[in-house]
């Protein structure tokens, strides 16, 4: 018998049955093939970190669909590029935001965000909304939703559990993901308004 195929098929099916522990070395064994697969078809606007826990959110929501017909590194794999073919497609249906593309009023609260860290001016609050509505665009529609539920409509995560069939790590995770790449987004944009 296969004694590292064993040892994976036992970790999968511990991990079935909720063991933390071999979740967490189920990870460990599949983190290097995904990132080795992610970085050679990376897209272009996409971080790497990202699209590896991308990856491996699909892997073990849908760990139950593994029939052990295949290697569980070839599902894997299989997942991770399929993955990553849709990132790409998405990004090129998807505009990147630029500097240029901004009013005098977004670009005048970029200034102001750059400059000060006091609250922007009154009039500045339709220009800052439609910011962030332009950066909101920037983003999957899974992570918007959690941005927009968790922080503009001011939900709980329990709320979003319920609404949306996620767990709570999971939206915990989207809203980390989400707001770190509004985060990029911003200094970018920042970067751009400086040269």
């Amino acid at each position: 018998m296969d004694e590292p195929g064993m040892q994976v098929a036992d970790l999968v099916t511990r991990t079935r049955n909720g063991d933390e522990a071999a979740a967490s070395a189920l990870v460990a064994l599949l983190t290097p093939l995904v990132a080795r697969i992610v970085r050679s078809h990376l897209p272009r606007r996409t971080s790497e970190e990202d699209l590896v826990q991308s990856v491996l959110i699909k892997v073990f929501t849908r760990l139950d669909q593994f029939r052990g017909l295949v290697p569980l590194e070839h599902w894997v794999a299989r997942i991770s590029v399929n993955t990553c073919r849709h990132e790409i497609a998405r990004e090129s249906h998807r505009p990147e935001l630029r500097h240029a593309d901004l009013s005098e009023e977004q670009c005048a609260v970029l200034e102001n965000l750059a400059e000060t860290d006091g609250e922007l001016p009154v009039d500045h609050g339709m220009a800052s909304r439609e910011l962030v509505e332009q950066m909101l665009q920037q983003l999957r529609p899974e992570d918007r939703l959690v941005v927009t539920l968790l922080h503009l409509e001011g939900r709980s995560v329990e709320e979003i559990k319920a609404i949306t069939g996620w767990s709570g790590p999971l939206v915990k995770v989207r809203a980390f993901r989400a707001r770190r790449k509004m985060k990029q987004h911003l200094a970018q944009l920042m970067k751009e308004h400086r040269t």
